[in-house]
């Protein structure tokens, strides 16, 4: 019995176990297709307001003059080293009239004076302790034949000053303004928008570039906070033989991702067309550093020779539409 089934299930292990080695090389290739290959990234930032100073304190002097050494009050006002605040006597009724209106001018300008005071101390009027904060995601796709963008990319990663507001603001014009340059190469773009508080906007800007980041299979050049880094990109890149392949074939890519997070509003518009794409980035490489928050750019692929099918565009930047 056992040998009439062992001569029956035989001739079927073979193709059995052809079909499974070809599911796992077919399915195994196309999990490394999910991810790009080498990334890069420039970033920092922080999300601390500037601490609040506290004003200045109001100092009260002898008055110089005026009846029992008074007290004064700087930038105008009342005290009783004012000879119209103390009863004259002996003076006519008709002068009566006239110093008590003179009382409450003074009074009145010393109220109006005292509240502008307090609303613009230090200038802190509107001051809030957890402002609005909007975070941006700029994305564009260009055709591979925009190498240069890629050298322009790598150098500002390796110049750049990661660690001030002015250094980031500096990344992000230099950045802006390398995309505006290849108008001819873009393919595809997308934005996102969105507005919470000072202190959910950390987390969510964190989230943002994990989820970017994730899609790289190494980051072979990065810039964050002054740490400059460069990594082997062997495990990233194809064989030789598939570059030589590859670097010919049509629909290759790069795609930057631009995450911005500034003070207050700042609304992109939609993107269906190459001139709204190019006001977008205008848009954002005039954020002031004042106003700039935190910043990352990123970019894939990273170095010469890699690729990005159309195939990988899709599976990871679905949000991207033609421009």
């Amino acid at each position: 019995m056992l040998k009439t089934l062992s001569r029956f299930i035989k001739p079927f292990i073979k193709p059995v176990i052809a079909a499974t080695l070809a599911i796992v090389l077919v399915f195994g290739q196309a999990q490394g297709a999910l991810a790009a290959g080498s990334g890069g990234r420039i970033g920092g930032g922080s999300f601390r307001m500037p601490s609040r100073t506290a004003p200045p304190s109001r100092t009260y002097t002898p008055s110089p003059g005026g009846y029992g050494g008074g007290y004064y009050f700087p930038g105008g006002g009342f005290g009783y080293g004012y000879p119209f605040l103390v009863p004259t006597f002996g003076i006519g009724g008709a002068f009566t009239g006239l110093f008590t209106l003179l009382i409450f001018i003074s009074i009145a300008g010393f109220l109006v004076r005292a509240f502008r005071s307090t609303q613009s101390s230090d200038g802190l009027e509107g001051y809030s302790s957890n402002p609005t904060v909007s975070l941006t995601k700029l994305q564009v796709g260009l055709l591979s034949q925009a190498r240069s963008l890629q050298t322009d990319l790598n150098r500002i990663a390796e110049m750049a000053d990661t660690g001030s507001s002015e250094g980031l603001a500096q990344v992000l014009q230099e950045t802006t303004l390398a995309l505006l340059r290849h108008p001819e190469y873009w393919v595809y773009a997308g934005q996102q928008n969105q507005l919470t508080s000072l202190q959910a906007a950390e987390n969510q800007f964190n989230r943002l570039a994990l989820s970017e980041r994730s899609k790289f299979n190494a980051e072979t050049l990065s810039n964050v906070d002054t740490l400059l880094k460069h990594a082997d990109a062997k495990a990233a890149l194809p064989s030789s033989g598939e570059l030589a392949t590859l670097d010919q074939a049509p629909g290759e890519y790069i795609v930057v991702t631009l995450l911005v997070a500034t003070q207050g509003k700042l609304e992109l518009p939609r993107i269906n067309s190459s001139q709204e794409l190019r006001q977008a980035l205008s848009q954002l490489g005039s954020v002031p550093s004042d106003k700039l928050l935190a910043l990352e750019v990123l970019w894939t692929p990273q170095q010469e020779g890699d690729t990005l099918s159309s195939d990988e565009v899709i599976a990871q930047y679905p949000d991207l539409a033609l421009v």
